[in-house]
């Protein structure tokens, strides 16, 4: 069994009127299911409004569907007996750290998850130790997070949702808020827990070089999932992508320009090295 099971998810906001009854109704996820497998790292792309934020707060049964069936690490997600342990298999990390920081010291604050869960002081300090090294933050651990960057908050974020050992993180374009230098910090440490540490990431962007290193990509618009395969079947569909309003890597798109101004470039280019390997076969 995937960590993550859903099949044919619905969720609709409603928005009420003044006389209490409802006056407009937006189908915000409309029929989606989900298979995603312990140490997957899956990329959800859309663009704004298609509904992938509404399915991130569903695998932390923040939301849960009006319509369908959702499973996390084997428990289902609207059974209101399963919602602390759901929480606890996965993780989320929004899209501002400000929303999620709220020790006055780095170490108490990645502190504060594992000590609501009731786990002894010294694991706690265990656990402190162990994350804040894992995202490279352990020298920042006596520090005020105000007075870290963009960046290294967000990392603090990522390090308070690691010490609970989740089994899964959904990061809710967790770089949208930072500079060139920290969205590579934050992509380096979540690749690295996906790889070194085999937690299961969802990662919501904008992002498309961000996309790269995924094992599998979903692409959803008006909250259905319309395309869905590795970064390179993906990207390999240039116009497709263009129809959905999103982009593909720089690389990508001038790979795709230079072929079709005649060159024998493949499809679903996704690095400057490979492009530059491709070229130096066309000469």
């Amino acid at each position: 069994m995937g960590i993550i099971e859903g099949s044919g998810l619905v969720y609709e906001y409603r928005k009420y009127g003044e006389d209490g009854e409802i006056a407009a109704v937006t189908r915000a996820v409309d029929g989606v299911s989900l298979d995603v497998k312990r140490g997957d790292f899956v990329a959800i792309l859309g663009h704004n409004g298609s509904g992938k934020s509404t399915l991130a707060k569903h695998i932390n049964a923040i939301l849960t569907p009006d319509e369908g069936t959702l499973y996390v690490d084997g428990m289902d997600t609207s059974e209101e007996k399963n919602l602390w342990n759901v929480r606890q298999s996965a993780g989320m990390v929004f899209q501002n750290p400000d929303n999620q920081i709220i020790g006055t010291v780095v170490e108490e604050d990645v502190g504060f998850g594992p000590e609501n869960m009731g786990i002894s002081t010294e694991e706690i300090w265990e656990r402190v130790e162990e994350s804040l090294k894992c995202v490279g933050m352990w020298a920042y651990r006596k520090k005020s997070p105000n007075k870290l960057s963009g960046g290294q908050k967000q990392r603090v974020a990522i390090a308070g949702v690691v010490a609970m050992h989740p089994k899964c993180i959904v990061l809710d374009e967790p770089t949208a808020m930072l500079d060139p230098t920290g969205r590579k910090e934050v992509i380096r440490t979540v690749r690295a827990l996906n790889q070194v540490e085999d937690v299961t990431v969802l990662l919501i962007t904008h992002y498309m070089e961000e996309v790269i290193y995924a094992d599998k990509v979903l692409v959803m618009d008006e909250g259905k999932v319309v395309m869905q395969g590795t970064p390179r079947e993906i990207f390999s569909q240039v116009e497709q992508l263009q129809k959905y309003r999103l982009d593909v890597p720089q690389v990508t798109l001038l790979a795709h320009e230079l072929k079709k101004a005649g060159l024998p470039v493949p499809d679903g280019v996704l690095t400057v090295d490979e492009l530059v390997e491709e070229l130096c076969r066309c000469k």
